[in-house]
Parts: C-alpha cells; sequence; structure tokens
C-alpha cells in the first residue's frame, strides 16, 4: 500500500484538465496520458459500474434474508475495484469521486513515472491514498496473486488488445463479480487483413462482412469465455459495445460450472457467403431436455449450409467460433439505461450515452445482422426506405430490429429464405436493372421463386423508437485525428484508453483511420440515408 506522504511536486509545471469531478494535472507539453475521445468510455463504465453495484446489492440482500442470517451475517454494501493499467489514474480518481460504495482501489502501472502522475492526481483532488492505492507492478502479477482475495471489479483498459491479461482477470474476480475490458485492436478483430493473429489472440477467425464489428464483439466475447471456462467459470456478458475505434464490454463471471456445460451450444462458426454476403451459423453444441428437467450436452449435426450460397451459388467463408448467444442483459441495460437518464449533470457524454444504450435495448439477440446497401447492392438494386424492409419482415410475422454498431442495418430472427424473398419481392415492383448479366449471382438470386408473402404496407413497428424520438444514434467523429493514443513504454503500462501521444506506425494505423472515415460517412448520413435511393451499381 502507498505511504499518506504527500507527494512533491509543482503546479506551474502541469496544466488542468477536468472530467466529470476529476480535474487531472498532466505535465505541460506531454500527451502522454490523455485521450478526450475516451470520455465516453469512462462516462460509460461510471454507469455500468454503478449498475452492477445496485443489482449486485438488491440480490445479496434479498439472499440474506431470505436465509434469515443473524444481523452481524449481513452482507457488505462496498466493494474494490482494480483498475490493472491505470496510466494517469484519470479512470481511478473519476471512479473513486462519482461512484459510492468502493471500498478501495488499486491504480495499478508498470511504469514508475505513471504511477507518480496517480499519487499526484490522487492528492490533487483530495482523496484519500488508501481509498485510491496507487501500485506499481506487472498487471499480470498483481492479478494473479490475488486469486486468494480477488476484486469485485476489474477495469482492463489497455493498448490494443486485451487479451494477454484476461487469464488473470477471470481469476481474480469475484463470484458475480464484474469485468471491463476494452479493446482497440479493430484492425485484427474486425477485417480479414490478418486472420492468424486474430485467431492467436482471441480463438477465432474475422470475417470481412457489414457485421464485422458485431462479429468483433462476438470473437472477444468467445476469448472471455474460453479463459473463464478453463477455471469453471462462466461469462454473462451484460453490455458489449462497439464503440468508435475500440470495443468495450461489461461481463459478470460466475462461479457456476453447470452454465459452463452448455457453452459449446451458444458457441458456433459463421458461413459468409462472398458473392451476396448471406450468412448463416452453426452451433458446436446441443443441449436436450431429459427426465425431471435433466439436460444432456451432445455435439451438433451439420453442416448448416452447402459448400455453395443457395441464393447465389457463392463460395462460402468460415469464421470464428465465436460466441452466438446474447451479447446483452435486458435488465442491465435498461437499469444502466433509466441510471443515465436520470442524471443529467453527471455525464458530459449523456446524450450520446442514451442513444447507444437505447438502440442496444432494441437490438434483437439472434447472432450477426444484414444492411440495405449489402442486401440490394447484391441485386443491383436501388435501396428501399429501411422502414419498407422491415414493415415487410414483420408482416411476414419476424422480429427486426436496429443494431448500434452498424446504421442501416436489419437484424431478425428471419430465414434467410424469407429476407431474399422480400429483397425479389422489391425488385420485381420497380423492374429489374439492365445491369444484371445472364448467369451473375444478382441474376442467380432474382430467378428464385418468392415463398413468402410479402406485403409492403408500414407496420407500425418498423420505426424504432429511438429514431422517432431522435436520440443520438450514431456519433460523427468527435475531433480532428481522433482515435487510439500510442502506447507510453511496454504493453503492461498504460492504458490505451487513458494514454498516448502518437499514433502507432504501419498497417494497423492506417486500418484505425480507414475505419475513423467510414464511421463518420455513414453516421453523417444515418438518420434519413436508407430514404434516398442509392443509385444501382455498375459493376
Amino acid at each position: 500500500m502507498a505511504s499518506e506522504s504527500a507527494p512533491q511536486y509543482n503546479i506551474d509545471d502541469y496544466k488542468q484538465i477536468t472530467e466529470g469531478q476529476a480535474t487531472i494535472l498532466f505535465p505541460k507539453h506531454n500527451e502522454v496520458f490523455y485521450n478526450p475521445v475516451q470520455k465516453f468510455n469512462r462516462d460509460m463504465s461510471i454507469a455500468a459500474i454503478k449498475t452492477w453495484r445496485d443489482m449486485t446489492m438488491e440480490a445479496r440482500l434479498q439472499r440474506y434474508e431470505r436465509s434469515q442470517r443473524p444481523e452481524k451475517q449481513r452482507p457488505a454494501t462496498t466493494f474494490t475495484v482494480l483498475e490493472a493499467l491505470a496510466a494517469s489514474g484519470l479512470r481511478s480518481v473519476r471512479y473513486a469521486k462519482e461512484i459510492e460504495d468502493i471500498e478501495y482501489i488499486v491504480a495499478n502501472d508498470l511504469l514508475g513515472d505513471a504511477v507518480e502522475s496517480i499519487r499526484r492526481n490522487v492528492h490533487y483532488n483530495g482523496l484519500s491514498q488508501r481509498l485510491v492505492r496507487a501500485n506499481e507492478g506487472d498487471a499480470m502479477a498483481v492479478m494473479y496473486g490475488r486469486r486468494g482475495d480477488k476484486f469485485d471489479v476489474i477495469d482492463l483498459d489497455p493498448y490494443g488488445t486485451a487479451a494477454p491479461f484476461v487469464d488473470g482477470a477471470v481469476q481474480a474476480v469475484k463470484n458475480g463479480g464484474l469485468l471491463c475490458v476494452t479493446c482497440t485492436d479493430l484492425a485484427v478483430l474486425a477485417s480479414n487483413n490478418h486472420p492468424s493473429t486474430c485467431f492467436y489472440k482471441y480463438g477465432g477467425s474475422p470475417l470481412k462482412a457489414e457485421f464485422c464489428h458485431e462479429l468483433a464483439l462476438r470473437l472477444v466475447v468467445h476469448s472471455l469465455q474460453q479463459a473463464a471456462n478453463k477455471h469453471k467459470l462462466f461469462v454473462e456478458p451484460l453490455l458489449s459495445c462497439s464503440i468508435d475505434f475500440y470495443v468495450r464490454l461489461f461481463v459478470r463471471v460466475h462461479e457456476r460450472p453447470v452454465l459452463v456445460k452448455g457453452v459449446a451450444s451458444q458457441t458456433g462458426l459463421v458461413f459468409h457467403c462472398r458473392g451476396c454476403g448471406g450468412f448463416a451459423t452453426q452451433a458446436l453444441g446441443t443441449v436436450e431436455e431429459g427426465k425431471g428437467g435433466s439436460k444432456k450436452y451432445l455435439v451438433a449435426a451439420g453442416p448448416s449450409v452447402d459448400r455453395l450460397c443457395d441464393a447465389c451459388g457463392g463460395r462460402q467463408e468460415i469464421g470464428g467460433p465465436c460466441w452466438l448467444g446474447p451479447l446483452h442483459n435486458r435488465d442491465f441495460v435498461r437499469r444502466m439505461y433509466d441510471g443515465v437518464s436520470r442524471s443529467a449533470t453527471l455525464y458530459g457524454t449523456q446524450a450520446r450515452m442514451k442513444g447507444m444504450l437505447k438502440v442496444v435495448l432494441e437490438e434483437l439477440d439472434t447472432p450477426l445482422h444484414y444492411t440495405l446497401a449489402q442486401l440490394f447492392s447484391a441485386v443491383r438494386a436501388a435501396c428501399p426506405t429501411l422502414v419498407r424492409v422491415n414493415s415487410a419482415l414483420l408482416n411476414a410475422g419476424y422480429r427486426v430490429s436496429g443494431v448500434h454498431s452498424c446504421p442501416a442495418a436489419i437484424k431478425t430472427d428471419a430465414p434467410a429464405k424469407v429476407v431474399w424473398d422480400v429483397v425479389r419481392a422489391h425488385v420485381r415492383e420497380i423492374g429489374r436493372s439492365p445491369r444484371v448479366a445472364e448467369g451473375s449471382s444478382a441474376y442467380r438470386i432474382l430467378a428464385g421463386e418468392v415463398g413468402t408473402e410479402v406485403s409492403f404496407e408500414p407496420h407500425e413497428g418498423a420505426d424504432p423508437e429511438s429514431r422517432r424520438i431522435k436520440l443520438v444514434r450514431y456519433q460523427i467523429n468527435p475531433e480532428k485525428n481522433w482515435g487510439p493514443k500510442a502506447r507510453h513504454g511496454t504493453q503492461r503500462s498504460a492504458g490505451g484508453g487513458d494514454g498516448g501521444a502518437k499514433r502507432k506506425p504501419g498497417a494497423e494505423a492506417a486500418a484505425v483511420d480507414a475505419a475513423a472515415a467510414g464511421l463518420e460517412a455513414v453516421a453523417v448520413a444515418e438518420a434519413d440515408a436508407e430514404a434516398d435511393a442509392k443509385k444501382p451499381r455498375t459493376d
């Protein structure tokens, strides 16, 4: 534990940056530790931890009252936090000042100058070093050393991938505890440029597809699940977000071996057609109900698709294995949304938080999604409105929603055949493009029979509430040259979310730049883009 002696510093050597209730001192002419774009990340993390705290304490109290144990055994209402890669300590200081009932926070970093920054900022914000405990150490060593005295909450916010830290984290968090995990290496997770790298980091292969950012989330959940399952632990996703240039996940870890047995049935492969962009999933296991409520865990039958796509005849490529189960806990997200809505002055990014959480609440729990552009460019046709396509699927008796990670996306439980029937029906109304060559994939799709009764009559549920009430659903670029900052020292030091000055050179930075440009383009146009007919493809 750090000494209570106050750190020595000259205030004139530092500039002050205020975020939330924290004011942090940063060395002048040194951008190493602060990334303002990550303010949204930190705001979301505070709201998520508060929501987890409320739900956890309520559950503990209910169990205590049912057990009729004596008063002296009443469960504790405080909890502990580890920020494994703390950099300047901004996140830990904000947690200490803005989240009630924290017993203590260990703010760890490998680098001595980062630890001095933490101590300086803890002192400047009037916090006790017993509450925020600066620690200089290797993150993995710290977590492995606390397997006998675990934390309630562990926050991993590294530069790049969190993969090296996951095994230690799942062993150092309490039963029912919260893991907050950031990965910024979307050049690996959300493209097909580095499939071998993705496989050894996350245990699955990515795909270049419209749903690449959702697949990135599912690959990260899969990696967390695999690390936890080895220790008979189960990872429950509470909220999984694709944000700007990174993914951020909040998961609860349970000591429930019976849940671990069912993981194979929620894990699987993704088959993606290189021609039309259609997809299908294949679970790696099944669960059968036995007598008396017992369950049998069996291997799955397959494959779920032919070698060639049923719709267009294109070749299938394989992604995963990845998590196919729910990415969010609806009760958790609803309570988090309500808490954010009541805190008008606490979160500087409240408008964006409400928008993202509302879209997440609207999301179906089915894996992956289509987009308007993907579906109708496959048949060389102008796009209809999103409301028109949603109405057709709803009128056919299926569910449909948007996706927080992709504007103009269509997530549905309708079979692929039904989705393509809607596309065919629309094209038959407007007429086929003369650019559709005989024998092409577009020709083969449109030649299929429409086996579904398709009605484009407007459906009351086709326009999501988040859009009707004009929430900020998809954010434009927050500032010029935004994005991840370069690591400071070694990877096991300053967290990427709160630190860095220069971009990492090479292909990864280029890919992040490209992704950022694409995000801005779709975000600016999202609100009414689907209402404007897109020109048919000419290739």
